[in-house]
């Protein structure tokens, strides 16, 4: 069984040898994260290339992501690196203070949190291990005391419990980041804090411009992780090609309690509007000093697989973990897994479904004659990838092979659910094109004689959103 749940890696210490990261796409990585939270633009260049290079000799297409920092809402450093808090004490964040901190006081790389916040407030730092309440507003100074203590070292994130910190989605650094993630045609941009479509419209329309003279254009994943993006959720969604359930920052301001179903309801929605889902964050923790996952890993990533998710991510887990490899394989075995106990409900699926375009009622009786006919493949020929990510977003046992002569497309839908994009010559004649579409999967072992499957593909050929015939094959 192959596995439809795909597995997104972030390149990091641990995984930028040859060998290892080799290792990792061999494991089942299918898109590589650059965290441009850390390294410079050269560094993430050369990733980029070691990742296309590693990738063309594993012999699988594979996507770089490139995930933007985003607003650096953080406290400043410390003296002596760290300190520790006691339950009761004052503390002050201090916008104004240039000075390393200490026990009292400490700088803030966020200036304009005096302006974001009012007594009574809640301030949650280092993803919430640390509480602290605020006191008092005196110009850049917020006077506040310690709730619940704990040790607190440099440049720790600060989050404001139930939101409302204004620092916008896009800094000049991501800016400058969108830049060179199109010299090397990423073919997903990961956006750090959106609270509104207009964050992602405004990073879409960076991407374009800045991707314009190779005419490539990016597809945009919206990152959720602020409090205010929930009830924009549906116009960010429309505003992007998918999201990022980014329990980090958002369990923060939301409260861990209410996370799950939060996932569970972006997942959904994700689906239903034709957008790619991403689950991230701790998924493996344990992973990045121990050989095997918890109980409760294992669940985790489970669960997000029955939800639907297209992909499961990793962070420090491959960037900085001592079993990147390992780790890999773990999540491999659990997506099976859940993917085995998955049930198949098109009809369901269907029942209230209306389609206004050709090729998406081409794509949903192709799903549906597939699974009635126990075909052993769905083939999609697509330009875009538009055919073959509506059959990704329901469940079906049938794979999904989309075959397109764009390798950017190829490497594009390496993040859809259930479908493995291969590389074909592009073709003019359609019965040229299905006989060679049969060949392919026949010369890779998908199909030999006897087996039935279902193709799709627009007459004229190669006019992407075209797809408008489908057609129930034997192989010969």
């Amino acid at each position: 069984m192959t596995r439809a749940t795909k597995i997104v890696a972030t390149l990091g210490p641990a995984s930028s040898e040859p060998d290892v990261l080799e290792r990792l796409l061999r494991a089942g990585v299918d898109v590589v994260r650059l965290n441009f939270s850390h390294g410079q633009a050269a560094d993430h260049i050369a990733r980029a290339e070691l990742v296309r290079a590693t990738a063309q000799r594993v012999g699988k297409p594979v996507a770089l992501m490139a995930d933007l920092q985003g607003p650096k809402i953080r406290v400043g450093r410390f003296a002596e690196g760290k300190v520790l808090l006691e339950a009761g004490a004052r503390f002050v964040l201090d916008a104004g203070r240039t000075q390393p901190g200490d026990v009292q006081a400490v700088g803030l790389d966020y200036k304009e949190l005096p302006r974001d916040v009012r007594p009574g407030d809640t301030l949650l730092l280092n993803d919430g291990l640390i509480k602290l309440s605020v006191e008092d507003v005196r110009g850049e100074q917020v006077v506040t005391r310690v709730v619940l203590g704990g040790e607190l070292s440099n440049n720790k994130g600060i989050n404001k419990a139930g939101g409302g910190l204004t620092a916008p989605a896009l800094t000049g650094k991501d800016m400058e980041d969108i830049r060179t993630a199109m010299a090397f045609q990423a073919e997903y941009v990961a956006v750090s804090f959106p609270k509104s479509a207009t964050d992602m419209e405004m990073a879409r329309q960076l991407a374009n411009v800045a991707g314009e003279s190779s005419r490539h254009k990016p597809a945009m994943i919206a990152k959720i992780e602020r409090s205010e993006a929930i009830p924009q959720l549906e116009a960010i969604l429309r505003a992007s090609d998918g999201i990022m359930v980014a329990r980090g920052d958002l369990a923060v301001e939301v409260g861990n309690a209410a996370v799950p179903a939060l996932q569970k309801k972006m997942i959904r929605m994700a689906r239903e509007m034709d957008k790619l889902a991403i689950t991230a964050t701790q998924m493996m923790e344990s992973m990045i000093q121990a050989p095997v996952p918890t109980r409760a890993e294992v669940s985790d990533v489970a669960n997000a697989v029955l939800d639907g998710t297209d992909a499961v991510m990793l962070s420090a887990e491959t960037a900085a973990g001592r079993f990147p490899v390992e780790t890999v394989e773990h999540m491999h075995l659990i997506a099976l897994e859940a993917e085995r106990a998955d049930e198949v409900t098109l009809e369901t699926d269907f029942a209230h479904k209306r389609f206004g375009r050709i090729d998406q009622s081409i794509a949903m009786g192709a799903l549906f004659t597939a699974h009635h006919l126990g075909c052993k493949a769905i083939v999609a020929l697509t330009e875009s990838g538009s055919t073959a990510l509506w059959m990704s977003r329901h469940n079906i046992k049938v794979p999904i092979y989309a075959l397109t002569s764009q390798p950017a497309s190829e490497r594009r839908m390496a993040l859809f659910r259930n479908v493995r994009p291969l590389l074909m010559p592009r073709m003019t004649d359609r019965d040229a094109a299905l006989a060679q579409a049969e060949a392919v999967l026949v010369g890779k072992g998908v199909l030999k004689p006897g087996d039935t499957y279902a193709i799709t593909c627009g007459e004229p050929m190669g006019y992407p959103g075209g797809t408008n015939m489908l057609k129930v094959c034997q192989v010969g």
